[in-house]
């Protein structure tokens, strides 16, 4: 009788998130070193250098990432020029991971903030083109503490005048001219003289 094979292999979850890269090894590198991760496992095309599928363990959760292959549709983000999912981390940490991305090269999407459902949060776009958002929860808040915060976080604010630009001249070379108006500031390219 044949042995009964697991459908969900040990230590994964229902849904795993892959991501396709150009330069695997690289991008191994980076996620060792700014999220902890582990290598569980790493396979090789025949030529030795293309990456087909590694296996990291970032916290407790297991993704896999592989290096694009256009021949088989499999392509990266930074071929289709850009990402529209991230993968959202809950860390420990969350300065301190967000340090360490920004120095090894990704981009600032959102800044790392205290937010106003009770989280650290901060959302960044990796050397590999993928979106990366980290979470440090700070409090637990009910549903209800959440929309209210919510609603004065979106609330308009008004516009703060704090002084009166109408009679600055512009300035020798100036590429626009700012002037106040009913409606807030009003911005223009500066007459020819």
């Amino acid at each position: 009788m044949a042995k009964k094979v697991a459908t969900v292999p040990k230590g994964y979850r229902t849904a795993t998130a892959t991501l396709v890269v150009n330069n695997a090894q690289a991008a191994i590198a980076f996620y060792e070193s700014v999220f902890a991760a582990d290598t569980l496992s790493c396979a090789y095309a025949p030529d030795g250098v293309t990456v087909l599928q590694a296996e990291l363990k970032i916290g407790t959760s297991i993704l896999r990432i592989g290096d694009e292959m256009p021949e088989f549709g499999i392509v990266s983000p930074t071929t289709l020029g850009g990402s529209s999912s991230p993968i959202h981390l809950y860390v420990e940490a969350a300065d301190e991971i967000w340090e360490k991305a920004r120095q090894a090269g990704s981009t600032v999407v959102v800044p790392l903030a205290d937010a106003y459902w009770g989280e650290r949060y901060g959302r960044f776009v990796d050397p590999f083109g993928h979106i990366w958002s980290i979470a440090q929860r700070l409090e637990v808040l009910s549903s209800s503490e959440i929309a209210a915060r919510a609603e004065t976080f979106f609330a308009p604010q008004p516009i703060a005048h704090s002084m009166d630009i109408e009679d600055v001249p512009p300035m020798e070379g100036a590429a626009y001219v700012v002037q106040s108006g009913e409606e807030g500031a009003i911005v223009s390219e500066p007459a020819a003289a």
